[in-house]
This record gives C-alpha cells, sequence and structure tokens, in this order.
C-alpha cells in the first residue's frame, strides 16, 4: 500500500511539471493563433461596445484626461483589426506575422487596461506575448508569392469590413444620440468617419469623440494597410525561367517516356526544384497557401528523393502545404517511402494502345456509326506536328481554340500544357476536322482542333479538346480515331486521353450487386457532374476501350483534404478570383512576354 503514494506523487509532479513547460513547440503556431483570435475580438469588442467596457475601473477612467479614453479605444479597436488578420499567418509560423503580433500585443493590453476595462484582456495579451517570445523560433516561414493587386484586394475587403464596424460603432450607443437619425444618416456619419471628418449624427459627452476616433482610427487602418501592400517589394510566384525549361527539356528527352505527364511539368506558370545531382526535378505551383506539385517527378527515378527532398525543404521554408495532385502508382510509392505522406487514390488515366485499337467488333460500334455519319456530311479531318504547320495556318488555330474555349478562364493543370504552336514545342500532335462545302467562317474551314503533347519518343498525351458549337456533334471522337489511326505513320505506339477522376467508384457503383455505400457514393460522383466532368469524361473515354491507369493525391494529412482539394480546384480553373476577361486581355497586349506567344502571356498575368 506503501508503494501506491509516491507513484501518485510522481503522477502529480510530471503533471505539474508538464503543466511550467507549456505546450509542446510544434503546437505552439495553432495555440497561438487561437488565442490571438480571442483577443483580437477582446480587442475590437472593447473598443465598440460600451457595456462591454464596464468595469471596476470605470470610476477612476472618468478622472483621466478627456482624450486618453477615446484615443484608447481606438488604440484597442486597432490591434484587434491587426492581430484578427494576423491569426492566420502565426498558424502557419509566418516571421513577419510573429514580429507585427509582439508589437501589437503590448499596444492592445495598454489599450484595454486604460480603456475601462478589467484586467482579464490585458493579461491574455501578455501571456500571447511571452509564449510568442518563448517559442520565437517556431516562427521562421518565409513570406507567400505576392504582387499588388493584394492591395487592392485589402482596400476592398478591409474598406467593406470597415463600414460595416463602423456601422455596429455608431448605432451602439443610442442613449448618447442626439435626435433619431436614419440608416442613410448613419452610413453618411461612417463614410465621414472613415476620412476623420465629423458626420451628421451628433452625440451627448464624450461619445462624439469615442466615435470620431475609432471611425477615423479604421479609416487610417484601411489607409495605411493598403499604401504598405502596394509599395513594399514584390514576391513573385515563381515561373520556369528558360534555364529552367532547357533542362527539364534535357530531362524529358531522356526519361520522358515513363510518365505521360511528363509534358505537362513545362507549364510556365509553375515553380521548380531540382535535385542536387540535378538529374531530376519536381515542379508546382503555389495555390492558396498549397504547394501542388503534379504528375511524377521528372528525371532519373533513382534521383526521385534528392528532388522530392528539396520540394519538401521548400514547403517547410514557406510553411506550405504539400501536396501531390496525379501520380502513378510508382510516384506515389517513392513520395510516401521518402516523405511520409500518405496517398489516395483519386482516378484513372486512360490510355489506348495504338496496335490494339479498332474500329471493328460491337463494342465499337457507337464510334464507328459516328465517325462514318459525320464523314458522309463532307468533314475530313488532318493529324501532323505542330512544326509542320505553316505560320498563317498556326495563327488561325490558336484563335479559334481561344475564341472557343468555353469557360472565362483557361483550364487545367495537371494535364494542361496551356499553349498552342511555342517554336519549342514542335513535337505536338495536332488534329484538326475541316468542312470545305460550307460557307468559310472566321477561321476558314476549320472545325474542331485536339492538341496533344509528347510522351516519349513513341507516345502522347490529350492537351486540349475545342471545337465550333456550330459543327455536327461528334467532333472530339472524329479526331481521336483520326489521330489513333495516323499514329503508326507518326510513330505513335500509345496515347493518354482525359482523366477519369472516381472512375472506379462510377464502374463498380454501377454493376448489379453493388452495395448501397458504393451506389449512395455513386449517385453522389452523378450529382456532382452538373457541374464538374466527372461522369461524362469517363464514359467518353471508356468508348476507345482504352486500359486504366491509376493515379493518385499525396497529402500530409486528412485535415488538409479539403485545403488541398480548393487549392486543386483554383489551380485547375474551376475556381477563379481574378480580373474580368477583357482586362486580362488589354494587360496581355500591353505587357507581352519576350520568349511566348501573346496567348501564354495573357495565362500569366492573370495567374499573377
Amino acid at each position: 500500500m506503501s508503494g501506491a503514494v509516491p507513484g501518485g506523487n510522481d503522477g502529480s509532479d510530471r503533471g505539474l511539471r508538464r503543466f511550467f513547460r507549456g505546450p509542446r513547440p510544434e503546437a505552439v503556431p495553432v495555440l497561438a493563433a487561437r488565442i490571438c483570435t480571442l483577443v483580437a475580438l477582446l480587442n475590437i469588442a472593447a473598443g465598440v461596445f460600451p457595456r462591454f467596457r464596464r468595469s471596476r475601473l470605470h470610476t477612476f477612467a472618468e478622472v483621466l484626461p478627456g482624450a486618453l479614453g477615446p484615443f484608447a479605444a481606438a488604440l484597442a479597436l486597432s490591434c484587434g483589426v491587426l492581430l484578427l488578420l494576423l491569426a492566420h499567418g502565426l498558424r502557419r509560423h509566418k516571421r513577419r506575422a510573429w514580429r507585427a503580433a509582439v508589437v501589437l500585443l503590448p499596444a492592445g493590453a495598454v489599450a484595454q487596461f486604460t480603456y475601462r476595462h478589467s484586467f482579464i484582456g490585458a493579461a491574455i495579451s501578455l501571456a500571447l506575448l511571452a509564449l510568442l517570445l518563448r517559442h520565437r523560433r517556431e516562427f521562421a516561414a518565409l513570406p507567400d508569392p505576392r504582387s499588388r493587386w493584394r492591395a487592392l484586394a485589402n482596400f476592398v475587403l478591409l474598406g467593406a469590413g470597415s463600414i460595416a464596424l463602423g456601422l455596429v460603432i455608431v448605432s451602439v450607443h443610442p442613449d448618447k444620440v442626439v435626435g433619431d437619425p436614419g440608416i442613410a444618416d448613419r452610413l453618411a456619419h461612417v463614410l465621414y468617419g472613415l476620412f476623420g471628418f465629423e458626420g451628421p449624427v451628433g452625440y451627448t459627452g464624450r461619445t462624439s469623440w469615442t466615435v470620431g476616433f475609432s471611425l477615423g482610427a479604421l479609416g487610417m487602418l484601411t489607409a495605411l494597410t493598403t499604401i504598405y501592400l502596394a509599395f513594399r517589394p514584390e514576391h513573385p510566384a515563381a515561373r520556369l525561367t528558360q534555364d529552367d525549361e532547357s533542362r527539364l527539356r534535357e530531362l524529358l528527352a531522356k526519361h520522358g517516356g515513363r510518365d505521360s505527364l511528363g509534358h505537362f511539368a513545362l507549364r510556365r506558370d509553375k515553380g521548380v526544384v531540382f535535385s542536387p545531382s540535378g538529374k531530376a526535378a519536381v515542379t508546382y505551383r503555389v495555390v492558396s497557401g498549397v504547394m501542388l506539385a503534379s504528375g511524377d517527378p521528372i528525371g532519373d527515378v533513382e534521383a526521385w528523393p534528392g528532388a522530392i527532398e528539396r520540394f519538401m525543404d521548400e514547403a517547410k521554408a514557406h510553411s506550405w502545404t504539400p501536396a501531390v495532385m496525379g501520380c502513378s502508382e510508382t510516384g506515389g510509392e517513392v513520395w510516401t517511402r521518402e516523405t511520409g505522406l500518405d496517398a489516395l487514390e483519386l482516378g484513372d488515366e486512360a490510355v489506348v494502345d495504338v496496335a490494339d485499337f479498332s474500329l471493328s467488333g460491337r463494342a465499337m460500334r457507337n464510334v464507328r456509326q459516328m465517325v462514318k455519319r459525320i464523314e458522309r456530311n463532307g468533314y475530313e479531318t488532318r493529324v501532323r506536328r505542330i512544326r509542320d504547320l505553316g505560320e498563317k495556318e498556326l495563327e488561325r488555330i490558336q484563335r479559334a481554340a481561344e475564341d472557343w474555349r468555353g469557360t472565362d478562364t483557361e483550364r487545367g493543370f495537371s494535364m494542361a500544357l496551356g499553349r498552342i504552336g511555342d517554336p519549342n514545342d514542335g513535337d505536338c500532335l495536332i488534329a484538326t476536322a475541316h468542312k470545305a462545302d460550307e460557307k468559310p467562317g472566321p477561321y476558314g474551314d476549320l472545325k474542331a482542333v485536339i492538341h496533344f503533347v509528347p510522351w516519349g519518343k513513341d507516345g502522347v498525351s490529350l492537351e486540349l479538346m475545342r471545337r465550333d458549337r456550330s459543327a455536327d456533334p461528334g467532333m472530339n471522337e472524329l479526331l481521336i480515331v483520326a489521330a489513333l489511326q495516323a499514329a503508326p505513320k507518326l510513330g505513335i505506339e500509345r496515347i493518354s486521353l482525359n482523366f477519369a477522376m472516381f472512375r472506379a467508384a462510377l464502374a463498380r457503383g454501377e454493376k448489379l450487386g453493388a452495395g448501397p455505400v458504393l451506389r449512395a457514393w455513386r449517385g453522389l460522383l452523378v450529382f456532382l457532374s452538373r457541374w464538374f466532368q466527372i461522369e461524362s469524361l469517363y464514359k467518353f473515354n471508356a468508348k476507345f476501350r482504352p486500359r486504366w491507369e491509376p493515379r493518385f493525391v499525396v497529402y500530409r494529412s486528412s485535415r488538409d483534404l479539403p485545403r488541398i482539394g480548393f487549392a486543386a480546384m483554383q489551380a485547375e480553373g474551376f475556381v477563379t478570383f481574378g480580373m474580368p476577361r477583357f482586362l486580362r486581355r488589354a494587360i496581355a497586349q500591353r505587357r507581352p512576354c519576350p520568349h511566348q506567344s501573346a496567348q501564354t502571356a495573357e495565362r500569366e498575368v492573370r495567374a499573377a
């Protein structure tokens, strides 16, 4: 019995030591972000709501100099808004967020203590300050890519928030308001106050000073942060330089036949990290704090671990969430082995072996009938390499592909090159459909275009499909069949078609005997297909009787999957926050890139 007491004391001592030692260092950024949000809300509430400010210090505050109270209210409000904006940066280990918080926390604590508030808010602020100072090494992440468009976004969002918060400030003093001003008067008072002028709403006592100081602080905060964002040095998103592109092309020339997505690494809105030996590389794009790679690493498989390590180091240095979209099974095995990340099957890539393709047989009857019907209507096809096209014809194809795009933005990231006809892409394959017996349109007799990128020396991978909306249905099927039939003469043995997300679930869910869970999952995918091409791409690919190659998403934690999914949708162009299309075109025409076509220049300006 006596031995139980020491054991209990040891457990208590360990608990006390753990309490005084504080949280684990790796958990500090998340904890600091939550406390920072709490402190920010306390500061905002202290500066806005009169009843929240009532405390035992109220009597003492009444004898302070007249302007000190309103000034403290404005300071508390400003610190609260800024700390609320900094909380996300603290969660992501950002060094600049840490520096700003260390300055704002004591200022906010003084403001809370001075302006009729208890010790609680000030104590929490100082406790967070001590936590940040003790664990300052946890906040070392470098800044994210940024451009001066963020200044405009800050002005719009923070300005709208300041107006909304200003309406609250103007309206929370009903017993101090002179008369009965309407919503228009209150809004006018807010707008005047944000610019530092007295508005039409009157108050009794020092409330007029408090409201005026608070509104002026919000306006000054909006102006100063916008000016800072507009004039600070830009950190542009990583782009492929000409040297990077040359090195990648050398790797693809040696190892490009291993992955059908390899050539898409040459998108010029991607960054790249090379292995120490230079024999492998990982291309990526940063979207909403996610460092998104696509496909497998480029180059020698034995050098992949070095490139993956550089990728992970870059993600850690900026506190980006690492993720890989659409890697192969071999690529997924290497990524998970080298990094400890997890992998999840995302879907399947449709690959057609040219030697096995034939239009004969019952399974190909629908495709065969559609192709013959279109050919009887007077359409003809041409399949050529890009280098074999004339300059005028290539320019006409580029304009047609741009104008026939069905969305305001170019879609695609992991399986899209984003350009047609670049001088360095002469090996790309293009299939076109023509109808000569009609009156020529703006693009002559051109009716549809399909573009393929090289996949090693004996394969191609589908990049885009565009057609004139007035053309007969079935243009895509016609051109894919034409490319498959012309492939042997061009030395092509395999063609990769579209990627079908969740293909296995759709296929198994429609079979006899599928369980209720699988049927429900398939039903959800069919429902989502109204907005995203999930079921339609699967059925389109299945027409050509391909073999299916699984593709995977690699991620760090299941908690990151929603964020990774949203970033992938942004990268693929399904979710956009860009400028209107006519503005992008105007900017692209004014700022052409020297080594790219006008179409590519427009896309890079939009990405920036």
